[in-house]
């Protein structure tokens, strides 16, 4: 690489559901994160990484920002503030469709005082009037003195390219810091159980707690290209177990065939998935658990 290239971490911060993995996959072009209308659906950080210009960007996706209450709670929470450390860029995620969004993103751009490098950006622009939208964007700017602010649909992918030009000018210079046509430091393994869950909370929207976890217990490549993967669905309680199987196990079989059809599009090749589900009562408070998660368990 020579001098000219740049390269540096990218924290994307907001509320639950201001859009932070949406944006983080449309930037990147391909699926790292996964997307739910569930509030929370991102429990650790995840790493995005693409190439603009001779600019190397790391996006660091993160929870959601909220007051935590729970012991999985604090953990998330704790990961998305420690992105903040690591960070050369801070971006503000603002759904600007929240009609409380400047008191409610006070958590954040309170505590963002001494950032030096924060810009706001605000998503899901296309459901609000543009009188209202600058009149937000004024207000926010009042909060905070952000170095810029953009106006964009992370779903649309309206306004992504302007972000993206001022994000790469921001960073650093220096070599970059992964290989070019790596977009992610998942491990497969990770990936392929947060592609399950996904798909648990599509199917579950209203009747799961966030109380589940998947684990990819074994993973077997074959000579013809073709992935054997075993995942274990955790549930802390009985009833819950029967509701993730279905009468006659008819709700499991189709949230393995939608993650398995998705891995198989991500991974080019067939794929084999079995899923089973079991009761552990109290991963959420097991260090075990949340080092699968790539969290810690809060002391």
């Amino acid at each position: 690489m020579s001098e000219e290239t740049s390269c540096g971490f990218v924290s994307v911060l907001g509320l639950p559901n201001a859009g932070k993995s949406t944006l983080i996959n449309a930037l990147v072009g391909a699926k790292v994160s996964i997307v739910s209308r569930k509030v929370q659906t991102t429990r650790s950080r995840v790493l995005g990484i693409l190439i603009h210009d001779k600019a190397q960007i790391v996006l660091i996706d993160t929870p959601g920002i909220f007051e935590p209450k729970k012991t999985l709670e604090k953990a998330m929470v704790t990961a998305a503030w420690g992105s903040v450390q690591d960070a050369d860029v801070i971006v503000h995620l603002v759904d600007v469709s929240d009609k409380k969004a400047v008191a409610e993103n006070e958590i954040i751009s309170d505590r963002l005082q001494e950032c030096k490098n924060c810009i706001l950006v605000l998503n899901k622009t296309d459901r609000v009037a543009k009188p209202d939208l600058l009149a937000l964007s004024q207000d926010l700017n009042e909060k905070l003195p952000y170095k810029a602010t953009f106006m964009i649909s992370a779903l649309k992918g309206d306004g992504l390219p302007d972000l993206l030009q001022d994000i790469a000018l921001r960073l650093p210079k220096g070599p970059w810091m992964f290989p070019e046509d790596q977009i992610t430091d998942i491990p497969m393994r990770m990936l392929a159980a947060e592609i399950t869950r996904e798909k648990l909370f599509d199917q579950l929207h209203q009747e799961l707690p966030y109380a589940v976890m998947v684990e990819t217990e074994n993973w077997e490549k074959f000579d013809n290209g073709s992935v054997k993967i075993d995942q274990v669905v955790y549930v802390q309680k009985d009833n819950q177990k029967g509701i993730v199987l279905g009468k006659g196990g008819t709700r499991i079989k189709k949230i393995g065939m939608d993650a398995r059809l998705e891995l198989e599009d991500m991974m080019g090749g067939r794929v084999h998935l079995k899923l089973f589900v079991k009761v552990k009562e109290n991963w959420t408070e097991n260090a075990e658990s949340y080092q699968l998660m790539g969290l810690d368990l809060p002391k």
